[in-house]
C-alpha cells in the first residue's frame, strides 16, 4: 500500500532524469487523466469539486508528478446527461489518448461511466456517484469509486434513527438509482434491528422536479412519526420550505442523507430545520491536521472556504496518484492491481481502495442540524470511518456477482 509523498515523488523524478535520453523523453509525456462531470447541471457541487482537484493536481505536479510524469486532466461537462457522458468518454479514450478515465456526479451517469470504461478497456475512477450497484451488483474489474456508498452513508445513520425510537416511518427520495437504493438500505437496516417498524408512505420525485407542496402533503397525511429524507439540491430546498411552512417537521425527527454538506447548508440559510439527523461535512469545525491544513490551504488558495465537492475533488486526484504509483504503469491491467489496495491521503485521513469490491473506505460526518447567525451549521458530529460500516466480505461477495 503506497502513499504518495514529496520525497518518493521527487526520487522518481531524478531516476528518469538519469535514464537514457530515449526513456527520459517518453516519461516527459503527461499522464492524461480524462474527467467528466456535470459542471453546468450541478453548479454547487461541481465547481468547489473542480478547485478541488486543481489543488491536488497542483501539488502533485508541483512534487514532481508520478512515475516521473507530470500528472494532465481533460475536462468534459457532461451537463448530467448519461447519453453526453458516454459520447464524451469516447472522445477522451479515442481522439485525446487518456489513460484512465474518472469523474461522474449523478449515479446514472456513474454506472454509464462505469459500463462504458469496461467495454473500452479503461480503469475508471468514480469520485461522487453513490450508487451501491457500481461497486456491487454492476461492479467489474475497470471500476474504483472514491466516496462512501449510499449503504455506507445509511449505515452511519442508523444508530442515530434507532434511537428515535419512532415506529412509523415516511421516506422521500429522488426517483432514480441513488435514490431508490438509500430508501432501499434504510429500510432493510431499520427492519433487521427494529422488527415493530413500520414504513407508511413512499414520496418519489422526479430528480429536479419536485412537487413540493404536494409531497409534503403526502407525507403529513400519512402521519408518520419520522422521516427519512434523501432529496438534495433545489429538491431539498424546495422540500424543507414547503414543510416548514406546513409545519410537516414539528414534533417530527428527520433523517436525512447528504444535508449537512455546506452546498445544501449554504441554500437553505434561515430555513434550516433544526435538529435534523444528517451526514455532511462541518468544514473549519474539525480540527484534524489532516483537514485543518487542507481548510487552510484552500481557502489561502480560493479566497473561499472548501465544501464537500472541494474534497471529493482533492482526494479524487491523490487516490489516482496513488492508484498509479503503486502499479508502476498505465496498462489497464497494471492499474486494476495497482488500484486494488491503494492507500492515499484526503483531508478526513488515509483512506484505502478495498481489493473486495474496490470502494473506498473513506468516511464522513455524522451530526444534527443547527442554526448559528441565521445559517446552517454541524453540531454534536462525529466522523465515522467508511470502514467500519462495510458488510461482511461474505454479502460482499454475493453481493458482486
Amino acid at each position: 500500500m503506497n502513499q504518495i509523498t514529496r520525497r518518493a515523488a521527487l526520487a522518481g523524478a531524478a531516476a528518469a532524469l538519469a535514464a537514457p535520453a530515449i526513456v527520459r523523453a517518453a516519461g516527459e509525456e503527461p499522464i492524461r487523466i480524462g474527467e467528466i462531470n456535470s459542471y453546468s447541471a450541478i453548479p454547487a457541487f461541481t465547481l468547489p469539486y473542480r478547485k478541488g482537484w486543481e489543488m491536488a493536481l497542483t501539488r502533485i505536479n508541483n512534487a514532481g508528478g508520478v512515475l516521473g510524469r507530470k500528472l494532465e486532466i481533460i475536462s468534459r461537462d457532461d451537463a448530467g446527461k448519461p447519453a453526453d457522458a458516454i459520447r464524451l468518454a469516447g472522445e477522451l479514450v479515442n481522439e485525446q489518448k487518456v489513460d484512465l478515465l474518472a469523474g461522474g456526479f449523478l449515479s446514472n451517469i456513474g454506472l454509464a461511466l462505469s459500463d462504458f470504461a469496461n467495454h473500452a478497456n479503461k480503469l475508471y475512477v468514480a469520485g461522487e456517484p453513490l450508487a451501491d450497484a457500481l461497486v456491487w451488483q454492476d461492479g467489474n474489474a475497470t471500476c474504483f469509486r472514491l466516496r462512501p456508498s449510499t449503504y455506507m452513508q445509511v449505515a452511519m445513520l442508523v444508530p442515530d434513527a434507532l434511537a428515535l425510537k419512532a415506529k412509523r416511518w415516511a421516506t422521500v427520495a429522488p426517483n432514480y438509482e441513488y435514490g431508490q437504493s438509500a430508501v432501499h438500505w434504510f429500510e432493510t437496516l431499520m427492519k433487521e434491528r427494529q422488527p415493530d417498524i413500520e414504513f407508511v408512505a413512499e414520496q418519489w420525485p422526479a430528480l429536479g422536479h419536485i412537487d413540493a407542496g404536494a409531497t409534503v402533503g403526502a407525507l403529513e397525511q400519512a402521519k408518520p412519526n419520522a422521516l427519512f429524507n434523501v432529496t438534495f439540491g433545489a429538491d431539498l430546498t424546495n422540500f424543507v420550505r414547503q414543510g416548514n411552512t406546513r409545519g410537516l417537521f414539528q414534533n417530527r425527527p428527520v433523517v436525512s442523507l447528504l444535508t449537512g454538506e455546506p452546498e445544501y447548508l449554504i441554500p437553505l440559510g434561515a430555513d434550516t430545520p433544526v435538529g435534523w439527523i444528517v451526514t455532511g461535512y462541518p468544514v473549519e469545525q474539525d480540527r484534524q491536521p489532516a483537514n485543518l491544513g487542507f481548510v487552510n490551504a484552500y481557502t489561502e488558495t480560493y479566497k473561499e472556504p472548501p465544501r464537500m465537492g472541494s474534497v471529493v475533488g482533492y482526494a479524487l486526484v491523490f487516490s489516482i496518484a496513488a492508484g498509479i504509483a503503486r502499479a508502476g504503469g498505465l496498462e489497464t491491467a497494471q492499474l486494476e492491481k495497482g488500484f486494488a489496495g491503494a492507500s492515499f491521503d484526503t483531508p478526513f485521513g488515509t483512506a484505502t481502495y478495498r481489493p473486495i469490491d474496490h470502494q473506498s473506505t473513506m468516511g464522513t460526518f455524522v451530526g444534527k442540524l443547527a442554526l448559528v447567525d441565521g445559517k446552517g451549521t454541524m453540531t454534536d458530529w462525529r466522523y465515522v470511518d467508511g470502514a467500519t460500516v462495510m458488510p461482511p466480505d461474505d454479502v460482499v461477495a454475493k453481493l458482486r456477482k
